[in-house]
């Protein structure tokens, strides 16, 4: 599955290349390609989340009144999700999209011989052999496999030794293979940042190289904050985020610092683009929300007129047809039967009297 997306991420980066003549221009330019097909769905996502932001007051109102309670909290909560038509859910799964572009994307770059340039492994290790004779080292591991990034050293030598052998001349090789130009602003893109501290010195190359993840976690911490305030989240759920926003910036510090530059750059091109896109569909969603608030207010405000209008020419016509109907004519004959008040009465007291009532049932007797 991992080759079957590895695949089409090395075309488009290969394509990129060929046009710039620059590695890494492409990968800032594959990460551009990268947004743009991803825009529909993380728009998807950005709705969802600003919609989500906007009802953490009420959130919160629920939480003070339901602290000890949390099975109501819950209950209450989704209910106020259903009534508003928001799926918590859904603007998470979206939001975690580009982090699944980063597999592939890793394979492309760490084997540019297999992937990027897609030669088989007997011609990759041919190219190796013949690299040997040139003073090429390989990079082993003590159980005699090759290194992880191997493929990367492996292209870069053939690149600085591209006119000392015929290295497409070689059976399999052909027009496939690319001199690879890893250099990118004074930095090489081939190595790994950790790698500068065995030999620092303060060269640009090298503290280029040092800055790039750097780099990475700063943007990456200011991503964070520039989506939370995007999103309208209270100041109360961006403080529960913060263990999660200093999180992600030294899980990008230390990827960036173990892996090769290239993907560093790609790490930084995508924070870059990406507090782009959420700032301004931050800005078109909020507004777009307060338009259809407003219209739905003003939607509420016209029935809840209309239902005081119809209660008044309801009220109308009662009070008509209570006019036109003839007036109950007092009833005539026979006496009024005297209250039971005076009837009960002994002395001040009303209802003294009962039914057994005797006079002298405490009388004296002789």
């Amino acid at each position: 599955m991992g080759k079957l997306i590895s695949i089409p991420f090395a075309a488009v980066l290969r394509w990129l290349y060929a046009a710039t003549n620059s590695y890494g221009l492409a990968i800032i330019l594959f990460s551009l390609v990268v947004k743009l097909v991803l825009l529909p769905f993380q728009m998807k996502s950005k709705r969802s989340m600003v919609r989500m932001g906007r009802l953490s007051s009420r959130q919160e109102e629920l939480q003070k009144q339901y602290a000890k309670n949390q099975q109501k909290y819950q209950e209450e909560l989704q209910k106020l999700y259903m009534e508003e038509g928001i799926n918590p859910m859904g603007g998470c799964l979206w939001s975690f999209l580009p982090l699944f572009i980063l597999v592939p994307l890793y394979s492309v770059i760490r084997m540019p011989i297999t992937y990027f340039m897609g030669l088989s492994n007997e011609v990759c290790n041919v190219l190796r052999e013949t690299a040997v004779t040139l003073g090429y080292a390989p990079d082993q591991l003590r159980n005699g496999a090759y290194g992880a990034y191997e493929q990367i050293y492996l292209s870069n030598f053939i690149s600085q030794n591209w006119t000392k052998t015929d290295w497409r001349a070689i059976e399999g090789v052909g027009d496939r293979l690319i001199q690879m130009r890893y250099n990118f602003l004074g930095v090489d893109l081939s190595v790994q940042p950790q790698s500068a501290f065995s030999h620092f010195s303060f060269t640009p190359a090298l503290v280029g190289l040092i800055l790039i993840p750097i780099l990475a976690a700063g943007l990456q911490y200011l991503q964070t904050i520039i989506i939370s305030k995007s999103n309208g989240q209270s100041q109360q759920q961006q403080a529960s985020m913060k263990m999660l926003n200093l999180m992600m910036p030294l899980t990008s510090l230390w990827f960036c610092f173990i892996m090769p530059a290239a993907l560093g750059v790609y790490w930084i091109a995508n924070s870059v683009f990406m507090m782009i896109q959420e700032a301004l569909m931050g800005k078109f969603y909020t507004q777009k929300l307060n338009a259809e608030e407003e219209e739905l207010a003003a939607k509420r405000d016209a029935e809840r007129k209309l239902r005081m209008e119809e209660a008044k020419k309801k009220a109308a016509q009662q009070r008509e047809q209570e006019a036109k109907r003839p007036k109950k004519q007092p009833q005539k004959g026979g006496d009024k039967k005297p209250p039971t008040t005076e009837a009960g009465r002994v002395a001040d007291r009303p209802y003294a009297r009962g039914r057994s009532y005797r006079a002298d049932r405490y009388d004296e007797k002789e």
